[in-house]
This record gives C-alpha cells, sequence and structure tokens, in this order.
C-alpha cells in the first residue's frame, strides 16, 4: 500500500515561524519560481520601506522588482496594504502573497487588482502547506490560487471600459434632462442613468417616453408593453396607433420608424438623430437639441392617437 503524504503545520518546518521562512524563502527561490512560473533571484530580505519592511525583495529574469509578503496565517487586510505599500513604494513590477490560508475575499482581491492595474503590474497569491512521507523530514507545498493573465487583464480593460461608458452616459443624462425641463415636462421628474435610456411615463400604463443614446446616434421613442402575458393587448394598442401613422407622421415633420417584431413583447415608435452619438463628446449640445426636439414633437403628433386608447 503507497504511503499517503501527511500533511503538517508550517512549524514544524519553520520553528521560529515567518522571520525563519523568510530567510529559506530567499536561498530557495527556485522552488517559488517553479510554481509561479518565472524566474526569480533574491536581492535582499527585511527591505525598509518607511516604518515598514518587506519580507523579501527580489527581481524576475527581465530585472523587474518583485516584492514577496509572507504570512503564516490567514490572509488580512494589513498584509494586503502593506503589499501594495511595498509595491507602490518600491516601484515594482509584481507582488507575490504566500499564506497558509487564503481568505476567498483576499482571492477575489488579488483578482480584482490583476484586473485593473496596468497592465505591467502584476499579484499572486500563493497557499502554503507542509508536508511529511512516513518518517522523512517535512517539506514545503506551494500552491498558486490567483494570479494574472491575459484573459484576466482583457477582463479588466473591458470593466473599465464600461465604467468609463458608464459615467459618460450619467454625463450626458445629466445635460439633456437640464436642458429638456425648460421646454417640456415629460421627463422632469425623472432622474440621470447610467444605462443608455432615460424614461417617463406615458400616462397610460404600459406605455412610455425614452430617450436612447448608443455611442453613434441618439434617439426617442414611444414605447409599448403591457408585460410579458399581455402581448396580445399590447399589439392591439400599436395597431390602433398605426391606422394614423399618416397624419402622425405629417404631424412630427418627416418619417418615423415603426417597430413591431414577431416574437418580441414590446412594440416601438421611434426617431432618430443623424448628428451622432455618446462617442461624439464635441456634438453633444446639438444632439441634445435635436433629440428635445425630436421629443417634443413626438409627443405632440401622437397625443391624439394615445387620447382615444383606454
Amino acid at each position: 500500500m503507497v504511503e499517503k503524504p501527511k500533511r503538517v503545520s508550517l512549524r514544524e518546518v519553520w520553528k521560529k515561524g515567518e522571520p525563519e521562512f523568510t530567510k529559506w524563502l530567499r536561498d530557495n527561490m527556485d522552488v517559488l519560481s517553479e510554481q509561479i512560473g518565472f524566474n526569480l533571484n533574491s536581492i535582499e530580505s527585511e527591505k525598509s520601506v518607511g516604518a515598514f519592511s518587506a519580507d523579501n525583495f527580489a527581481e524576475d529574469e527581465s530585472g523587474d522588482t518583485v516584492i514577496i509578503e509572507n504570512q503564516f496565517e490567514k490572509t488580512d487586510h494589513d498584509h494586503l496594504g502593506k503589499l501594495i505599500t511595498y509595491l507602490s513604494n518600491l516601484e515594482a513590477k509584481k507582488a507575490i502573497w504566500i499564506t497558509s490560508e487564503p481568505r476567498q475575499e483576499h482571492v477575489t482581491a488579488i483578482k480584482w487588482l490583476n484586473e485593473f492595474s496596468p497592465e505591467d503590474i502584476s499579484f499572486y497569491l500563493v497557499k502554503l502547506e507542509a508536508y511529511k512521507l512516513g518518517d522523512s523530514e517535512p517539506g514545503p507545498f506551494l500552491t498558486p490560487i490567483s494570479g494574472p493573465s491575459v484573459e484576466v487583464k482583457k477582463i479588466g480593460e473591458q470593466k473599465k471600459e464600461l465604467s468609463e461608458r458608464h459615467l459618460r452616459r450619467l454625463e450626458f443624462w445629466e445635460k439633456l434632462l437640464e436642458k429638456a425641463e425648460a421646454k417640456t415636462k415629460l421627463h422632469s421628474n425623472v432622474s440621470p442613468s447610467k444605462d443608455n435610456w432615460v424614461t417617463a411615463g406615458a400616462g397610460k400604463s404600459g406605455m412610455g417616453w425614452a430617450y436612447a443614446i448608443t455611442m453613434n446616434k441618439g434617439s426617442v421613442e414611444l414605447f409599448i408593453d403591457f408585460g410579458p402575458d399581455k402581448k396580445k393587448e399590447t399589439d392591439e394598442v400599436y395597431e390602433k396607433i398605426l391606422q394614423n401613422k399618416d397624419k402622425i407622421e405629417k404631424e412630427f415633420g418627416e418619417p418615423l420608424m415603426w417597430d413591431k417584431i414577431e416574437g418580441r413583447r414590446v412594440c416601438r415608435i421611434k426617431s432618430f438623430t443623424d448628428i451622432g452619438g455618446l462617442k461624439d463628446t464635441g456634438k453633444w449640445d446639438s444632439i441634445q437639441e435635436d433629440m428635445i426636439d425630436r421629443m417634443i414633437r413626438l409627443e405632440q403628433s401622437l397625443r391624439p392617437a394615445l387620447k382615444k386608447i383606454r
């Protein structure tokens, strides 16, 4: 029968705890290098950073500096803070956190840091254990838990772009709603949104007025949606309005988009601005003014038809 390795306390290997492990790691960087996938050369232990000191200060094969912080217990916020402090103050490119028990919230934190840090900055979380086989001397076992990857960095870039887009939408709607309030009360009680639309009720249940903005164009619409179980009612109201199409478009001043697609529950009557979209920040004033004008004309042209809807 093959004997299985037995997990033992880290202090059976390093009786003096973290300080002894720090010295061992300084002399055995190849063990860590093998697990994280790049070569490390030790430069200094207990590298001073103001009133603090990094456990190990090393460099990788490219000559970039690497900070290593050790912890013989559950990960905590104190050590995470130290890791970031050392990384920034010593102008390192990589930070490695070695711990006997990584908490899930810190695994998530390391993943987040890898997503949102610059491309040349990387964080690693490595679990440290000790095992012995029979009567042999116990030895270390290092397992990477979290680290950077091309996919993680791409996800981070996508999240940054999405966050920036949300902020741009919020700014766009703040300015549009402020301008609109001086001309129409349709959206006077509506708050700016991070979404690509803002809506207000049309005075009829299941119907509303919506402004929408994409990167390339803006639009205004009346949407009709009585819910997932009332598609028939939605279609009937749309068809009643459609009967007045020519009169409505004449009042509006140009053709509208009559949007009723089989299988889709929402029906829309829309108008698009051809000036630009969210990406055209230099044209925002003109885009917003045009969208407000279209919304006012759309409401006025549809008002007689909506009054007949019960």
